[in-house]
C-alpha cells in the first residue's frame, strides 16, 4: 500500500519519539518541549545526591563508618549503572510515561501482560501501603477508605512515598536549621514539635504543587537549575567544609578507618558494611523519571535512555566527591550522632555549623550551607511530584485508577493538572503516619528502596526470560550484552532486597524488629490471591487510545 505524499511527509517529519509513541497505540497528549539536557535534569535532580546522602548520613556513618560511605557508594553504584543500563535499554523501546508498568506488559508477551503489569504495580512498596492505609484510615470515612485502598494496588504509591520522604526530609532540615538559628540544642535553641514539621511539609507540597501547575517549558527551566545547583552546590560544599574545618580527618581514616561501634548489637564487620549500604542505595533511585518524562521528550527513544544513563553516571561521581569532601570533616563520629550535640543527632548539620563556629565563633557559615542542601532537597521533591503525576496519568489513561477520566484530564497548557494535586495530596496523607509513629514513617520510607528497585527489575527480568528472542530493541541497546548486563541487574536486586531485609539490631525484640520480609511477603500474596480471585476478571493492563 502507498502512502499518500501528505501522509508520507507527515511521518517523516515527525518526532521519533511521537511515532513510535503513536506505533505503542497512544495519542500525543502532553506537551513534547523537552530537551534531552531537561530529561536528564529531572532524573538527577530526583537522585540528588545531596538530598540522599545528607538524609541518611547518620546511617552511614553508624553502620560501618568511612569504609562503609566511600567503599560501599562505589560498589553500589556499580551496580546500579548496570540496572540503569537494562532499563535504559526497555526505555528506548518502549518511550511511554506509564514506564515500568508498561514495559512489564510488554515484555511478558500477550499471554503474560496483565498479570505481569498486575504484580509490577502491586508488588511494591509494602510498608508504604499500610502505611497510606494507616493514615487515611484516622482521617477519612470508610468509603475513602475503600477507594484509597485500591489505588494501593498500583506502583503510583512507591513513587508517592519517594516524595512524601523527600519533602518530610526537607520539612526536617527546616526543623533544624530553625534550632541551630536559634542558638543550638545545647543553647537554649527552638526545638520545633511534630505539628510543626508537618506544616512544613504540608507547605513545600503546596509550593511544588504550584510549581508542577505551570506550562512544561516553565518547569523544564527549572529542572534545569536544579541540576545546576546540584553541581555547583556539591562543588561548594566539598571545597568549602574541609577548609573551614580546624579539625580534618587523614586519609587513613577516611579510607580505612571501620566504625564497628553501632551500639546495636552488631558485630561482624560484613553484616555492619550491608547495612551501611542503605545510604548509598537509597540515594541512587529516582532515574527512572526519564521514562516517565519520555511522553514530553524530543525524540524520546533516544533521549529517555540518555537521560537515565548520564543521570545515574554524573550522580556517582558527583556523589563520590560530595561523600568525601563531608567525611573528611569527620573526627568524632559517636558525637556527630549523639543527639545532644548542637544539631540534635543530624551529622552533616552538626558538622557544618561545629565547622564554622569553632573557626569563626559563629556558625551562621555553616546554616547558610544548609541552606544550599535545603534548597537542593526542594528541588528533588518539586521534581519528584512531576515524575509522580506523570505515572498518575499514564495509568489513569489506561483506565487503571479509580476516577481515571477525571486523574488523566490534562489543562490549556497540556499539564496532567488533576494528578499533579493528587499526587501532592496523597503524599502528605502519607506523612501523617509520622505523628502517629516516626519509627513506622522511617521504616515505611526504607523500604521504599526494595519496592522501587523491585519494580525496576521486574521488566529486566521479563526482558532476559519472557522476551529473551522477541524483543525488539530501539535506537539505544546494548547488542549481545543485553542478557548478560540484564541478569547482574536483576541478581543485584534480589541480593539487596534480601540484605536489607535483615535485622538491624540485637537481640531482635519487637521494638527493632525488621518487618520488611513479612511486608514484601505479606502483600505478595494478597496480590497473588487477590489476581486471581478478582483481578484477572476485569484487568487487561495497558489500554491502547488509538487504532495501531
Amino acid at each position: 500500500m502507498v502512502l499518500p505524499t501528505s501522509v508520507q511527509n507527515g511521518i517523516n517529519n515527525m518526532d521519533s519519539g511521537q511515532y513510535r509513541l503513536q506505533q505503542l497505540g497512544y495519542k500525543q497528549e502532553l506537551k513534547r518541549d523537552l530537551s534531552v539536557l531537561s530529561n536528564f535534569a529531572f532524573s538527577f535532580s530526583i537522585i540528588s545526591v545531596v538530598t540522599g546522602i545528607t538524609t541518611l548520613f547518620n546511617t552511614g556513618l553508624q553502620y560501618g563508618g568511612p569504609v562503609a560511605i566511600v567503599y560501599g557508594w562505589s560498589l553500589a553504584g556499580v551496580l546500579t549503572m548496570f540496572v540503569g543500563l537494562s532499563m535504559a535499554e526497555i526505555c528506548s523501546a518502549y518511550p511511554t510515561s506509564g514506564g515500568l508498568y508498561y514495559w512489564s506488559a510488554k515484555l511478558a508477551g500477550p499471554s503474560w501482560a496483565p498479570f505481569a503489569s498486575w504484580i509490577t504495580g502491586c508488588v511494591l512498596y509494602p510498608v508504604t501501603t499500610l502505611g497510606l492505609a494507616y493514615a487515611i484510615f484516622f482521617i477519612c470515612n470508610a468509603a475513602t477508605y475503600q477507594m484509597m485502598s485500591r489505588l494501593c494496588r498500583f506502583n503510583i504509591v512507591g513513587q508517592w512515598a519517594v516524595t512524601t520522604s523527600v519533602d518530610f526530609s526537607l520539612a526536617t532540615l527546616i526543623q533544624v536549621i530553625i534550632l541551630l538559628s536559634t542558638g543550638g540544642k545545647n543553647g537554649g535553641g527552638y526545638e520545633a514539635s511534630k505539628y510543626v514539621v508537618m506544616g512544613f511539609h504540608g507547605g513545600i507540597l503546596l509550593i511544588h504543587a504550584i510549581l508542577n501547575s505551570l506550562p512544561i517549558s516553565l518547569l523544564s527551566f527549572f529542572g534545569q537549575l536544579a541540576a545546576i545547583w546540584n553541581l555547583v552546590g556539591v562543588f561548594v560544599l566539598v571545597i568549602l567544609i574541609p577548609t573551614v574545618a580546624t579539625e580534618r580527618a587523614s586519609a587513613k581514616f577516611v579510607f580505612t578507618h571501620f566504625n564497628s561501634d553501632n551500639g546495636e548489637g552488631i558485630g561482624s564487620k560484613v553484616y555492619i558494611f550491608v547495612i551501611g549500604l542503605l545510604m548509598s542505595q537509597y540515594t541512587l533511585t529516582g532515574y527512572d523519571a526519564s521514562a516517565h518524562m519520555t511522553e514530553e521528550t524530543k525524540n524520546a527513544d533516544k533521549n529517555g535512555p540518555k537521560g537515565i544513563i548520564s543521570a545515574i553516571g554524573i550522580s556517582i561521581i558527583v556523589g563520590w566527591g560530595y561523600l568525601l569532601g563531608i567525611t573528611f570533616a569527620v573526627t568524632n563520629i559517636q558525637y556527630l550522632l549523639s543527639e545532644d550535640n548542637d544539631a540534635g543527632g543530624y551529622a552533616i548539620a552538626e558538622i557544618f555549623y561545629s565547622a564554622f563556629k569553632n573557626r569563626y565563633g559563629s556558625g551562621v557559615g555553616g546554616i547558610f550551607c544548609l541552606g544550599v542542601v535545603a534548597v537542593a532537597i526542594f528541588f528533588c521533591g518539586m521534581s519528584s511530584v512531576t515524575s509522580n503525576s506523570r505515572m498518575v496519568y499514564a495509568f489513569s489513561r489506561d483506565g487503571a485508577m479509580p476516577f481515571s477520566s477525571f486523574w488523566h484530564k490534562v489543562n490549556r497548557q497540556e499539564v496532567p493538572i488533576n494528578a499533579v494535586w493528587l499526587s501532592v495530596f496523597i503524599s502528605f496523607c502519607m506523612a501523617l503516619t509520622s505523628l502517629g509513629s516516626l519509627v513506622a514513617f522511617q521504616a515505611m520510607v526504607s523500604i521504599a528502596t526494595i519496592g522501587l528497585y523491585i519494580a525496576y527489575a521486574l521488566p529486566i527480568l521479563f526482558r532476559v526470560t519472557l522476551a529473551c528472542k522477541s524483543f525488539i530493541p530501539g535506537p539505544f541497546n546494548l547488542g549481545r550484552y543485553g542478557i548478560i548486563v540484564g541478569w547482574v541487574a536483576v541478581l543485584w536486586v534480589i541480593t539487596i532486597s534480601v540484605l536489607f531485609s535483615l535485622p538491624v539490631a540485637y537481640p531482635v525484640t519487637k521494638d527493632n524488629f525488621n518487618y520488611t520480609p513479612v511486608a514484601v511477603g505479606g502483600l505478595f500474596i494478597l496480590v497473588v490471591t487477590s489476581w486471581f480471585l478478582n483481578a484477572r476478571y476485569w484487568f487487561k493492563g495497558p489500554i491502547t487510545n488509538i487504532d495501531t
